[in-house]
């Protein structure tokens, strides 16, 4: 009987991208590589749990779920969210930042200083700078601020961001966006006093997820599915996503599809996908299965 291990997600870290499964351990994801795993015949995806619990009933999720809990799990999760503004109280700093992940997609948010970048590497943010640090609630009203001056969104379709990542604009392009908005907000007179404005100073990630010569991608995993299989040569991963090459072209596999279930090793030396895809076609028309 082939062994199995249960997923647990994709965590970034300054060695790269790295997936974890249920026991701690982690498969470094290196670019070059084959990506290969099964879905064992009669296999279920259960919920993850909530802050670092297993679900008590071990609830089945549906396979396209990207969030992979339990209608319980995901509300005890969000019930402790800076997300969800239910830790008004944290005493942590945090950064305020603007992320660009291609023309026109720019998106602010906030991030513990503690943190690092890697939050702006699981967003798969191309590019960012930060704009100031302080306390949560400051950084919460400087959040609120440039989407209500700005017009500047906290969130983008990760739809949005793998359309343009096969067809990025030079490095001058990329930091030009953000730094004008940089430059906008500091002209900005309602910023909390308790905020630390900072310089602009861009931090671009392309060379660190591979975008440099990325084939368009031809097709979007929808889900897993007992008895699938996803082969592929890694050429890029970018946030949760993973751009692999495979026998039916490029297609891009988000990683928060595979938490939850329990995977093995694929057989053999193929690179090809026996899970429900959705194609992209360049006239935007989207069809079902491959």
């Amino acid at each position: 009987m082939r062994r199995v291990w249960r997923c647990s997600g994709l965590r970034w870290s300054a060695d790269g991208p790295v997936l974890l499964w249920g026991g701690g351990q982690g498969s470094p994801l290196v670019r070059g590589r084959r990506v290969a795993f099964a879905v064992p015949d009669g296999a279920v995806r259960t919920c993850v749990g909530a802050r670092g619990h297993a679900c008590p009933v071990r609830a089945v999720v549906p396979g396209r779920s990207t969030g992979a809990r339990c209608e319980e799990c995901a509300r005890l999760e969000r019930s402790h969210s800076v997300a969800a503004d239910t830790m008004a109280d944290d005493p942590r700093p945090y950064h305020v930042y603007l992320a660009w992940f291609g023309p026109g997609l720019v998106k602010v948010g906030i991030t513990r200083v503690e943190r690092g970048t890697a939050r702006l590497l699981e967003q798969g943010a191309v590019t960012f700078g930060w704009l100031g640090q302080g306390p949560l609630m400051a950084a919460r009203r400087s959040e609120e601020l440039l989407r209500a001056a700005l017009k500047v969104p906290d969130r983008i379709p990760y739809a949005e961001k793998r359309a343009v990542r096969s067809a990025l604009p030079g490095p001058e392009e990329r930091v030009a966006e953000i730094r004008a908005l940089h430059e906008r907000a500091g002209r900005l007179d309602a910023w909390p006093e308790s905020l630390r404005r900072l310089p602009f100073e861009p931090v671009d990630h392309t060379g660190v997820f591979g975008l440099a010569g990325l084939p368009p991608a031809e097709a979007v995993v929808r889900g897993l599915v007992a008895g699938g299989v996803v082969s592929g040569e890694l050429l890029a991963a970018a946030g949760p996503d993973l751009h692999l090459a495979t026998e039916r072209g490029v297609a891009v596999l988000d990683t928060r599809l595979m938490t939850g279930w329990e995977l093995t090793a694929a057989a053999g030396g193929e690179t090809g996908l026996r899970v429900p895809v959705r194609e992209l076609k360049d006239d935007g028309v989207q069809d079902g299965l491959f």
